[in-house]
């Protein structure tokens, strides 16, 4: 837990210096694959320092998500086998990695979008989505769906409130997550009836 703790107080520290932009590309893109950090709290460290790029930075971090999960799409997809000990140890367990495989029996596009949007580790869901081999146009569309979502409406909060709405996403982020995946998913089937 120490380690985690410094990991994340290292990626917030980027926040204010000059390359941030990069590093939340690069942050986005490596928390999609394998790395346990999520990229949000450097997206609202660096949008509450310049809110008028807030829409930018949830751009790249929307962008480079994508692109991490289909990193971890093919990691899964190809090097699974060779691996899976190494996830199984450090980044999930043979449960999780079961569920995870009935949840995509299920749907595909749901259990993506869920997994885009909400605190659920993302990389769990590309990882898995290679070694399951779901569609991978599925995966990129949800994936795109579910993390613009995500972190432009984090970004979109703190550009119109500031700092004073910091509290209140650090507070009920996940609960809020939720609420709204549901009322998607809740979208989703009335369109798609």
């Amino acid at each position: 837990m120490i380690v985690v703790k410094r990991l994340y107080d290292y990626v917030l520290s980027w926040s204010q210096r000059k390359h941030a932009p990069y590093a939340l590309s690069v942050l986005s893109f490596i928390e999609a694959s394998f790395f346990p950090i999520p990229p949000d709290p450097l997206l609202l460290a660096m949008c509450l320092g310049k809110p008028g790029r807030s829409l930018r930075y949830a751009f790249l971090c929307t962008l480079f998500s994508v692109i991490g999960a289909g990193f971890g799409y093919l990691i899964g997809w190809g090097l699974w086998k060779s691996v899976d000990s190494f996830f199984f140890n450090y980044i999930l367990s043979k449960e999780l990695f079961d569920y995870v495989k009935l949840q995509y029996e299920h749907n595909e596009f749901i259990t993506v979008l869920g997994a885009a949007f909400t605190p659920i580790p993302f990389k769990v869901f590309t990882l898995t989505a290679g070694a399951f081999r779901i569609n991978f146009l599925v995966l990129i569309v949800a994936s795109a769906i579910g993390r613009s979502t995500r972190f432009f409406l984090e970004a979109t909060l703190i550009l119109y409130y500031g700092p004073r709405i910091k509290e209140f996403i650090d507070k009920y982020f996940n609960l809020l997550t939720i609420l709204v995946f549901i009322v998607i998913v809740i979208l989703f089937i009335v369109f798609k009836h």
